[in-house]
């Protein structure tokens, strides 16, 4: 049986974190030679650094993510954590694709898979940096998205929640008959998604079977979210 990233060389960051350890497995066993880097990238030239010590890079796996400081109103957000939304999650994505893109325009072929979240695409209290931070994220990968393609190169989000991680939602949260009845009437299937399900995704988004999506903010929700 063909593996569907054979050959390829995958830049993922955050590997150990969110969904990297899912990410990692999945895409090496399809082939993949995964560069799995865990390293700060809100260091200032580390995205930079990073690329250029990564070689060719055929798929870049943005997957940044932090806490999403959820309860915390508006009015009491400091500058602090609205800052860190931002250098967590949109500066690096900048960066990172700033960096990987000219030898991908070289090639005439490239692809760029961003983890991000649906909650960019749906109003919800007491995240506005976390949302606003996300909502960034859709902005760029859609300007982006028509930017390159004309040189064959796909950007592409996923927009997920309620997708398993022990940050988000710990074993002990889970097992909760709140969260569980919460869960049945937020999310139309009743469920989490695995995290194994949200790689099967982006795996179809890295591998030449999306060619024709472009600048795609794609909700992956189990029906939170419909557009």
């Amino acid at each position: 049986m063909t593996r569907r990233l054979e050959g390829k060389r995958v830049l993922l960051t955050q590997a150990d974190d969110y969904m990297g350890p899912a990410t990692q497995e999945l895409f090496s066993a399809q082939g993949a030679e995964v560069i799995a880097d865990t390293s700060d990238l809100t260091r200032s030239a580390a995205c930079e650094e990073l690329v250029s010590a990564s070689g060719r890079v055929d798929i870049l796996v943005a997957n940044l993510a932090g806490p999403n400081h959820s309860g915390t109103e508006a009015v009491e957000l400091d500058d602090a954590r609205w800052q860190q939304s931002f250098d967590t999650m949109v500066h690096p994505l900048h960066r990172l694709c700033r960096a990987v893109l000219p030898q991908m325009i070289e090639r005439g072929q490239g692809k760029i898979v961003v983890y991000g979240s649906a909650v960019a695409l749906k109003g919800l209290r007491t995240v506005a940096a976390y949302s606003a931070a996300r909502a960034a994220q859709v902005g760029y990968v859609q300007s982006l998205g028509v930017e390159v393609a004309p040189h064959n190169i796909q950007v592409n989000l996923i927009a997920q929640n309620y997708v398993e991680n022990p940050v988000y939602y710990p074993p002990e949260l889970r097992e909760k008959e709140s969260f569980q009845n919460s869960l049945r009437r937020q999310v139309p299937l009743g469920r989490l998604a695995t995290a194994e399900e949200d790689a099967r995704f982006a795996l179809f988004l890295a591998s030449d079977e999306s060619d024709f999506f472009v600048g795609q903010a794609i909700p992956f929700a189990g029906g939170w979210i419909q557009r």
